[in-house]
């Protein structure tokens, strides 16, 4: 089975532009990544993942359309299976494996995110009580850290639940139990 439109010149499946279009984006997926310390390989898989149609890909079909080697796909796939952006499955019937994007990814990410802030607030808190409070010109670092870090961890979870609750109930469904490709 191949990827529903290689990114290909002589793929007669997509016009040149729209070709063209999916190429670049999935290459801005990947300088986005580049620019939060990722590598890019990761941002162009996350690119076409986003969308390829069928959502679902192997890691010949990942290579084969990104012109990636198979190894750079097993280790790029790891990687955003470890920080949770895509899952591993398989279809009725086949014997390899796919990826895709995980259900309620961003979400559960945003959620890692809050634990992260919270570690960094605790830091910044013990950073403080190392500092003697009549040297303000030193703690203003901690504590412009501190401030910003409670500030999120405080928000963040209300803007979630905010957006939880827009959330159509076939999505929150997906979120309490990812549904299976069929």
């Amino acid at each position: 089975m191949s990827a529903t439109f290689p990114l290909k010149p002589d793929s007669i499946l997509m016009k040149p532009t729209a070709q063209l279009e999916h190429q670049q984006f999935i290459e801005t997926v990947g300088l986005s990544f580049e620019l939060v310390g990722l590598p890019r390989m990761a941002g162009r898989i996350l690119g076409w993942l986003l969308i390829s149609n069928p959502p679902h890909q192997s890691p010949s079909e990942l290579a084969e359309v990104l012109q990636a080697s198979k190894g750079s796909i097993s280790t790029m796939t790891r990687l955003l299976m470890q920080i949770g952006l895509i899952e591993r499955t398989s279809l009725p019937g086949q014997r390899r494996d796919y990826f895709r994007i995980k259900p309620n990814a961003w979400a559960e990410l945003t959620k890692q995110r809050i634990t992260q802030i919270k570690t960094f607030r605790e830091i910044a808190e013990q950073g403080l009580t190392l500092i003697d409070s009549n040297t303000p010109h030193l703690r203003q670092r901690l504590e412009e850290m501190q401030g910003v870090h409670a500030f999120l961890e405080q928000e963040l979870p209300l803007m979630m639940e905010r957006w939880e609750r827009r959330q159509p109930q076939g999505v929150q469904a997906a979120v309490d139990e990812p549904a299976r490709l069929s």
